[in-house]
């Protein structure tokens, strides 16, 4: 089986609902990691495409916010049925530019569709409340409501769950979303893309831009319009981004480092170990 032969296989940037390249029509090589061969290629976006994403994650926002919980709710189950119904195909996706096993890629698109699932219900209960008051001539009213436009960057080592943790809850309140992808797999998240809008998420609500980190962490930074801004990855990106966000006050929310414990054989490169 080629990758190729994939339904859900994308080669192109989503912004606004439109497949599209990179202005510059420069490309990125994806990798399959098992043969260290090329699998694909992914435009190598940049300043001008991450402007258009938030430009239509913002044109896109009355509409979404103005819709009920109830009836968000009901599109995200359309995209979690969706995403369950086409599980092997995602899995085989993953497992070519990513290298897990077809099996264990299975279980993280059971795994990512679960937070679809979930705050798809839990966005019908972002209940507010009423608070004492401290005079009798005043009523303390709480109400939530989505931040506006979201962005993520999301790491190669879970390329469906990581995307999925950060947009179900972001859509489900009410937010749009702008998602920067790890270079070494975005396909996962094009064919995520993809399945949304079958599901009748509409143009603009979800937006994918592949290419240079820099560049396209730099407009989702420095544009008021993005108030949140999710990454998972390095601490010193971390903190980059961290900068970054400070100048227009923006939420943050960072997942970063960690320290993963592997097992070392007596055949293991002991340099190669001690490097990673």
């Amino acid at each position: 089986m080629k990758i190729t032969d994939n339904p859900y296989f994308r080669e192109q940037g989503y912004i606004d609902g439109i497949w599209c390249d990179a202005k510059s029509k420069d490309t990125v090589e994806v990798i399959d990691p098992a043969t260290n061969q090329p699998i694909g290629t992914v435009p190598n976006m940049a300043t001008e495409e991450a402007k258009a994403a938030v430009d239509a994650a913002a044109k896109a926002l009355p509409t979404w916010r103005a819709l009920t919980a109830h009836q968000r709710s009901t599109l995200l189950q359309r995209w979690f049925q969706l995403i369950q119904d086409n599980k092997r195909q995602l899995a085989e996706l993953m497992t070519f530019e990513q290298g897990k096993p077809v099996a264990e890629a299975e279980g993280e698109i059971t795994y990512a569709a679960s937070f679809i699932e979930w705050f798809a219900e839990q966005g019908k209960r972002t209940n507010g409340e009423i608070i004492p008051s401290p005079s009798s001539d005043k009523r303390l009213m709480v109400i939530k409501q989505g931040i506006g436009v979201c962005a993520a960057i999301t790491p190669w080592n879970f390329p469906a769950a990581m995307i999925t943790r950060k947009a179900a809850p972001a859509l489900a309140a009410g937010c749009t979303m702008v998602i920067k992808p790890a270079n070494e797999t975005p396909y996962t998240a094009l064919a995520l893309a993809e399945l949304a809008a079958q599901a009748g998420i509409p143009a603009g609500v979800i937006n994918i831009v592949t290419g240079d980190a820099v560049k396209i962490g730099e407009v989702f930074t420095s544009d008021n319009r993005v108030r949140k801004l999710s990454f998972t990855g390095s601490t010193g990106v971390g903190r980059l981004l961290m900068r970054q966000c400070a100048d227009s006050v923006k939420k943050v929310s960072l997942e970063l480092g960690g320290n993963a414990p592997f097992i070392v054989f007596n055949d293991a490169d002991i340099e190669k170990a001690v490097e990673g």
